[in-house]
């Protein structure tokens, strides 16, 4: 399929479609000889300490970078069967961490019944939080509930400013988002010895990569504390992967093939070790497993060499898994990395 016919037909109905584009073509290296060349291939996995639940499509808002195609007309969520398996999962293993993700998570039924069991098994739970879905109706006691939960709030506000905020995420949601974070801070969320972990993400409104993650935290905490008196525990940075809207976005602006090469040229040996992929295990709506949260939008599962259905897990074999890779890989190993715990490299 030409680049031409691709832009006529928005690739977000299609993961394969998606594939094809990123794959095509030999004047981009792929990932996996780029990591052959410097003696680091195959990508395998190094355990599993964060497992990772897309509990379905489902949100309140409808983002321009958004690699789920989430809104609030997507109608995939995660039943209580499959919540469960996974559940039984977190009691047959020592696995540390469970993150929430959707969609907006919060909007699946089996959310706080989840949560409270994962807390119950003495597990870290993170929940993935667009800020909107706290002011929501049905969802007003949203805060109090992840408060007394202990659940740590990853939180994306693309800007300490409105415009850019809106611009990507949709009108008047700055506004709401820092009302959000200041209800947080009045329940002890972002202040030191509370507990309470209150993470920001940012990442670009357009086809570069995130500034140094360091520098940009302290412009957040600078100007939210002077414009907002918000408080956060940390920022991560994160790179926009090009796969759905973010990928149509770049199609329609003529940016793609651009911004494939700015990724490529700014590839990171160094940021290999630490990508998400290597400790985390990727479980969509309906219980099937990937090596990382986009690979599962591409449907490019785990190999076939290993357990596919979280109704099948065994963590010996998938804890040394070798990771499906692409060329959308290159969005995670460009600079400083990039992962859902922000930069991989020190």
């Amino acid at each position: 399929m030409t680049l031409t016919l691709l832009r006529q037909a928005s690739p977000l109905a299609n993961a394969g479609t998606q594939r094809d584009l990123l794959e095509s073509g030999t004047e981009f290296p792929r990932f996996d000889e780029l990591l052959s060349s410097r003696g680091r291939s195959p990508l395998r996995a190094d355990g599993i300490r964060v497992l990772q639940l897309n509990l379905g499509k489902l949100c309140n808002q409808t983002c321009r970078h958004c690699h789920v195609d989430a809104g609030p007309d997507r109608r995939e969520i995660m039943t209580r069967q499959t919540v469960e398996q996974c559940l039984e999962i977190l009691k047959q293993t020592d696995i540390p961490t469970l993150d929430l993700t959707g969609g907006a998570p919060e909007m699946n039924p089996e959310f706080r019944w989840l949560v409270a069991q994962a807390r119950s098994l003495q597990r870290h739970v993170i929940d993935r939080c667009n800020l909107t879905i706290l002011s929501a109706n049905g969802y007003e006691d949203l805060p109090e509930f992840l408060a007394s939960h202990a659940v740590e709030i990853v939180a994306s506000l693309p800007c300490y400013l409105p415009e850019n905020t809106d611009r990507q995420r949709g009108a008047g949601v700055y506004q709401k988002s820092i009302a959000a974070l200041q209800r947080l801070n009045q329940l002890g969320y972002g202040i030191p010895g509370t507990g309470l972990i209150l993470t920001l993400v940012f990442n670009p409104g357009g086809a570069s990569l995130p500034p140094a993650q360091e520098s940009l935290e302290e412009a957040y905490r600078r100007e939210l504390r002077s414009r907002h008196g918000i408080e956060f525990t940390r920022l991560f940075t994160i790179t926009n992967m090009p796969i759905s809207r973010f990928l149509d976005d770049l199609l329609q602006s003529g940016q793609f093939e651009p911004y494939l090469q700015k990724l490529i040229d700014a590839f990171n040996p160094l940021a290999v070790d630490a990508v998400m992929c290597r400790t985390t295990l990727s479980v969509d709506w309906t219980g099937r497993l990937y090596d990382c949260d986009f690979n599962q939008m591409l449907e490019l599962p785990v190999s076939t060499e290993v357990p596919q259905h979280v109704s099948d897990f065994d963590g010996s074999q998938l804890g040394r898994r070798i990771i499906a890779t692409g060329r959308h890989c290159f969005g995670c190993t460009a600079g400083a990395g990039s992962s859902c715990q922000g930069r991989t490299v020190p």
